[in-house]
């Protein structure tokens, strides 16, 4: 007997209906916390959020060191960069009492850590042997978000936030590192099977206090682009504010080069929204709490019904062994409850065993993300789980890298209604006036210069004539944005 699970609210229809059921019948977050914009994590929602950020720790440990600074930053450091604290003054949070203290010196919650890292980088560095220096940090992060909040993806405290800063001996050892950086957060979304855009952002948008800054988005079932990463380049400004010098080879001493790149759990909702349907969560295998639920099949008590729960056990105890994170649904629920427990949850594989599978020696496999079953022998239950976690991985990467570039239009002409379904490529020119004026004319906002890195970028013309000045320009993308 296959139940089918109860259907949500559609995808494509009523994202944001669809978005907030899933967090909660698939138990990623409670919203119900009684302060606007802070989330509380569920047990589930809190191993596929480590899950994912383990796969960002294992890259990043490949070349920097995870260190920790202080939540509390002192206003005076706050403000030594007037560009930077510009781009935050509205969104810091203030603690300015210790208990019925008022504070000598107001204490803000990070609401990004440079000038909390920074003060501390002009201790740790003093030679050019001290070079490259590069670490990292996951942490809490607070901004006074006076927009809509969303879970995961607009938020008055991000839980997981990596920043990752680094500082260089000159200007081309830290251009090497955002090539780098790039790079990492490809293999990173990559393992995710989220497929992105990368972008130069415009000089009007960039981080505050960075030279250029570069931007993975990818794309949401409602139109939208969200950033999921971005990277910047500092150059020396941060340098000179907080006097991060070193001395050189030759004796003289040299401001250091710094960039910093960061990643919110806005890729945790890059893979729930991205990868779920209408049943619940689709998640991939490398990332998936329970990678394989076992369900007995069993409708009344009988002393088959007891061989049954023993092969299962058995089956458990196999796969762990193997290294598969799986679970024996043994509850005394029917078999239709438990597949929709576990559609919704998004668990790649279920293995179904009852007393006809058992006189065939064999078990049922039935895939999440397309819903195929397949008769397997129990002496082959390893190597096919293996091999079918494998192929989900690839199928589930196929179909969203599909789905997305399907959403990629060209347009010489006014995107507005293109805009309205995807990411839309024009040509604008570089000036903030064109821009801001291209953003309010059509309702879009512009992602930036579009950086071509693979097969995706053949054929393209990337210049042409700017659609509000007719001057000279490049191909940029934009869309209605997060």
């Amino acid at each position: 007997m296959n139940m089918q699970p109860k259907t949500l609210l559609q995808k494509e229809n009523n994202f944001s209906v669809w978005y907030n059921e899933i967090l909660k019948r698939a138990e990623i977050l409670d919203v119900r916390y009684p302060v606007k914009g802070v989330y509380v994590w569920y047990p589930y929602g809190y191993k596929l959020r480590n899950l994912i950020y383990a796969i960002l720790r294992s890259l990043m440990d490949k070349e920097h060191e995870e260190t920790l600074f202080p939540l509390l930053i002192p206003k005076e450091e706050l403000m030594k960069e007037r560009e930077h604290i510009k781009g935050f003054e509205e969104e810091v949070f203030w603690v300015t009492k210790g208990g019925s203290t008022e504070l000598d010196i107001p204490l803000a919650l990070r609401p990004t850590s440079e000038t909390a890292i920074y003060p501390v980088f002009k201790v740790w560095i003093r030679s050019h042997r001290d070079l490259p220096l590069r670490i990292y940090q996951i942490v809490n992060t607070f901004r006074y978000e006076t927009r809509h909040t969303r879970p995961l993806i607009r938020l008055r405290e991000i839980t997981s936030f990596k920043e990752a800063h680094t500082a260089h001996a000159n200007r081309a050892d830290a251009e090497e590192q955002v090539k780098k950086a790039v790079a990492l957060y490809k293999s990173f979304f990559d393992e995710l099977a989220i497929p992105y855009v990368i972008t130069r952002r415009p000089e009007w948008d960039k981080f505050p206090g960075a030279e250029y800054s570069i931007a993975f988005d990818t794309l949401m079932p409602d139109g939208k682009a969200m950033q999921i990463a971005t990277i910047h380049l500092l150059g020396e400004s941060f340098a000179r504010t907080f006097d991060i010098k070193y001395e050189d080879k030759d004796g003289s001493l040299k401001y250091v080069n710094q960039t910093c790149y960061g990643i919110s759990e806005r890729c945790v909702a890059a893979v729930i929204a991205v990868h779920g349907d209408d049943h619940g969560l689709i998640l991939p295998p490398g990332v998936a709490p329970i990678q394989v639920v076992i369900v007995p099949i069993v409708y009344s008590s009988g002393g088959k019904n007891g061989e049954v729960e023993k092969v299962c056990f058995a089956m458990y105890e196999t796969l762990k062994k193997a290294g598969i994170r799986v679970f024996f649904d043994n509850s005394g629920d029917r078999p239709g409850a438990k597949y929709y427990r576990w559609e919704m949850k998004g668990v790649p594989l279920r293995i179904e065993i009852g007393p006809r599978d058992m006189r065939s020696n064999s078990c049922e496999f039935v895939r999440r993300d397309d819903g195929s079953r397949t008769q397997v022998p129990l002496v082959d239950v390893v190597s096919a789980v293996k091999r079918t976690l494998n192929e989900i991985q690839s199928c589930i990467a196929k179909r969203a890298k599909e789905t997305f570039f399907a959403n990629i239009y060209k347009s010489e002409e006014e995107p507005s209604t293109k805009a309205a379904h995807g990411i839309v490529s024009i040509f604008l020119c570089k000036s903030e006036r064109c821009g801001r004026e291209a953003e309010e004319r059509f309702g879009i906002s512009v992602l930036g210069e579009a950086i071509y890195e693979d097969e995706d970028a053949r054929g393209r013309k990337n210049e042409g004539t700017c659609m509000i000045c007719s001057r000279k320009a490049k191909r940029v993308y934009v869309a209605r944005a997060y």
